[in-house]
């Protein structure tokens, strides 16, 4: 659990909202500290019953969270600090659309980041909630 955190922390925009540890097991809220209003959250879980059957499954075969990052500049950037960190997994390149530039690390899991720019998601964001 700490591994994933301190992860999500360092190459995303999400912070530790809560921890919590009870009978069962782990769990942990990341979130924007800049939107209490109307809050996006990424629940972490780890059950301790799952601990003796081994590595869990992951999101595959191409199953994947994807991060839209306002540049090109932070995909860049998240790719040399994924490179550096030995979890890099798709150098940055441009893809058709509506796919855009992206790259991807893998999460202390295993379970594949995808971080973009250019896909629209802020345009869209935009023309439908407004600014």
């Amino acid at each position: 659990m700490d591994r994933s955190i301190e992860w999500y922390e360092s190459f995303t925009p999400l912070r530790l909202l809560d921890r919590r540890e009870d009978a069962d097991g782990y769990g942990a809220w990341l979130g924007h500290p800049d939107q209490g209003d109307k809050p996006f959250i990424l629940v972490l879980v780890s059950f301790f019953r799952d601990q003796d059957k081994g590595k869990q499954p992951i999101m595959a075969p191409f199953a994947h969270i994807g991060i839209e990052m306002p540049t090109k500049e932070e995909v860049d950037a998240i790719a040399e600090k994924g490179r550096a960190d030995g979890c890099l997994v798709w150098e940055p390149q441009w893809m058709p659309p509506p796919i855009g530039y992206i790259c991807a690390c893998t999460d202390p899991d295993g379970n594949m980041i995808e971080f973009s720019f250019d896909q629209g998601v802020y345009e869209k964001a935009q023309e439908v909630w407004g600014s």
